[in-house]
């Protein structure tokens, strides 16, 4: 079984689970830190991942880390399962997807804009309201920064791009000229 349908088979359960105890929220955002954690650090990662580390000493470590950072009981349980079945390897996937799933049910859509130079906060805002208008949903803007467009911005909805970028013009006007 790929890891993908394994994270996308727990991501499911966390979300009715969630959605039953009125607290999906709180698990998203537990589950999200959790994950950062875990990715971040390499001896988090092999500790919980050892083999050769005791299943005792693994669920101490989680109760540990999950206390120090405020874990509720329901995002606390799904670590301990998932380490128990030596699932964690798949975590970063099913908080994505248990992103995505959140993410449908409250109507939202997430947009990447990048941009040369910053951003202004009045200039996202009229961004966010443009798509918001355009899609009828709620959208939540995460502005990222790659100079190389020189100027402009590309703005990513899904699998949907809109690219204003004057790199994606020069680009364009040069395949012209090649044509030529």
């Amino acid at each position: 079984m790929s890891s993908e349908t394994i994270a996308r088979r727990y991501a499911r359960a966390v979300f009715e689970l969630g959605k039953e105890l009125k607290n999906l929220p709180v698990i998203a955002r537990d589950l999200a830190d959790f994950s950062a954690s875990f990715e971040k650090s390499d001896e988090l990662r092999m500790v919980l991942s050892s083999p050769l580390i005791a299943e005792e000493q693994r669920e101490a470590l989680l109760k540990e880390v999950g206390q120090r950072m405020s874990l509720s009981e329901t995002a606390l349980s799904t670590l301990r399962l998932l380490a128990k079945r030596r699932r964690l390897s798949a975590l970063p996937d099913m908080v994505r997807q248990l992103e995505k799933l959140v993410d449908e049910d409250a109507g939202t859509l997430r947009a990447t804009v990048t941009s040369a130079g910053p951003l202004s906060e009045s200039y996202l805002a009229k961004l966010r309201a443009e798509l918001e208008k355009s899609t009828g949903r709620k959208v939540v803007i995460t502005n990222v920064q790659d100079p190389s467009l020189i100027a402009g911005i590309v703005t990513r909805i899904g699998d949907r791009v809109i690219d204003g970028s004057v790199k994606a013009r020069l680009e364009s006007f040069r395949e012209s000229l090649l044509r030529t």
